[in-house]
């Protein structure tokens, strides 16, 4: 499975406790209310607000939480002082980060950010420093997965890039603007989707040292303990026996 995948896990297995959980859905909920107030509240013709919706259902964020945060959005009052913002840095092992954030204080964001990557013995870089190492994709998480190949034809009909996975979970990559249609289409043949969102994969994982890797991930944890930090994506591959004390 790819770097993408096992980080995938950490984080939801992060947000099973009470405090990420409430953290997570806060977050969840104010970028459904930025997608709804930038681009309307009808995810049919919104592909932010329904991205955004898919990943707050991977979470398990409550139906009626979702629908109070897309009128509350649409309607005007809420989001329109929210703005995204992306920073870009070299952590622990040479790791390259991109950290995106959604906030309405971009002073208090910026300082914040920084002050992590200080303490990590890190620094922030210059726009576009890092992110030429990454490719924004669909990333479609399967699980229950009984036929591997069955999966791998389904994917490929409905316009899939590639399929990776083993033990019955797997993930479907796609181009972004196929990532609704592909999984739509998984969906109708059965399939159980726990997850479908935007996202930034590195276009080559490095290794990384043991005692590099922990500290990356304390850092990782550092920045989306933020309230502003939306998501955090590296370019290398954790450890086994890394992963394994998470």
């Amino acid at each position: 499975m790819s770097g993408h995948s096992k980080w995938s896990t950490i984080k939801h297995k992060k947000a099973a406790t009470d405090k990420k959980r409430g953290q997570m859905f806060s977050k969840l909920t104010r970028a459904i209310m930025v997608a709804a107030k930038e681009g309307g509240p009808d995810p049919e013709g919104n592909a932010a607000l329904a991205n955004a919706i898919a990943k707050a259902k991977a979470f398990s964020l409550p139906k009626d939480n979702i629908e109070r945060a897309i009128q509350k959005g649409a309607g005007g009052g809420e989001g329109e002082n929210y703005e995204t913002v992306t920073y870009e840095g070299f952590g622990p092992g040479g790791a390259a980060l991109i950290v995106e954030a959604l906030t309405d204080n971009r002073n208090r964001t910026a300082a914040n950010v920084r002050s992590a990557f200080t303490k990590a013995g890190s620094a922030l870089g210059n726009p576009g420093s890092v992110a030429w190492k990454f490719d924004k994709k669909g990333v479609i998480a399967v699980a229950d997965v009984a036929d591997g190949d069955e999966l791998l034809l389904a994917a490929a009909d409905a316009g899939a890039e590639d399929a990776d996975g083993d033990g019955g979970a797997y993930e479907v990559t796609t181009e972004p603007a196929a990532l609704g249609a592909v999984r739509d289409a998984l969906e109708a043949a059965g399939f159980s989707i726990t997850s479908a969102e935007l996202a930034l994969l590195p276009k080559q994982a490095a290794e990384i040292g043991e005692d590099d890797a922990r500290k990356l991930l304390k850092l990782v944890d550092t920045l989306e303990d933020d309230d502003d930090v939306q998501e955090v994506v590296f370019d290398v591959e954790i450890p086994e026996a890394v992963l394994a004390e998470q």
